[in-house]
């Protein structure tokens, strides 16, 4: 029987954004002003719902595996302090950018930029991979997917609507057709109507067409439109 995967959602989205942001990097000329405002800003928003991501899991999800398995939750809490401080050095560096002057100087913060990135990205795709890995097996050894469906319900009522509208973009855009038909299933049928229309709307903006009207057909049993 499969079980419920509470990091599966965020995660994928995530991932995303990682995948997503990567490229933008790998694209900017870091001395171009425009540009490099731009990813700055991007950097700077990716670092911060990586670290919220992180205080749920400390604050909620790490203490519910505390009780039976101590160990394992003071190594995961122990990891996210060294993705807070990859994420210092790349908020650091991205000062840098900001204050650099010459082309040389912007080139060579962009340069430190990326190589900071990578380190980043890698470290978190490595870090989710094993939440979804040790976390899920101690998760579903100690509790029924019931209890995990109310531990997701907790974590969603504590993030304020600012970060859950980033993170539903990043999630939408992360998740196949079928996970995101669930997900506004199950939210159409116990949020109140304006979360589902936003949710709607998000869905509609981050979908290529084809994606959205099966979706959507789905969701309000709608035919699709040829």
């Amino acid at each position: 029987m499969s079980r419920y995967n509470i990091f599966n959602q965020i995660h994928k989205g995530l991932r995303s954004l990682l995948y997503e942001t990567a490229l933008a990097v790998q694209q900017t000329d870091f001395d171009n002003r425009e540009e490099a405002k731009a990813i700055s800003a991007r950097l700077k928003e990716l670092v911060e719902m990586f670290e919220k991501h992180a205080d749920t899991e400390d604050n909620l999800v790490f203490p519910a595996i505390q009780e039976y398995e101590p160990a394992v939750a003071v190594a995961f809490e122990d990891e996210h302090d060294k993705d807070h401080a990859l994420g210092q050095r790349l908020k650091d560096l991205l000062f840098v950018l900001d204050q650099s002057v010459s082309e040389e100087a912007k080139l060579q913060a962009g340069r430190n930029i990326q190589d900071a990135f990578v380190d980043f990205m890698v470290f978190n795709l490595n870090h989710m991979a094993k939440e979804e890995t040790v976390i899920n097996k101690l998760m579903w050894r100690y509790y029924t997917d019931e209890q995990l469906h109310e531990l997701t319900q907790t974590i969603v009522s504590q993030v304020s609507p600012e970060m859950m509208g980033k993170y539903s973009r990043c999630m939408v855009r992360g998740l196949n057709n079928r996970e995101i038909t669930l997900w506004l299933t199950e939210v159409k049928a116990t949020a109140p109507d304006f979360v589902f229309a936003g949710l709607m709307t998000i869905a509609e903006r981050e979908l290529h067409s084809h994606r959205w009207l099966r979706v959507r057909e789905q969701v309000k049993g709608e035919a699709v439109i040829a």
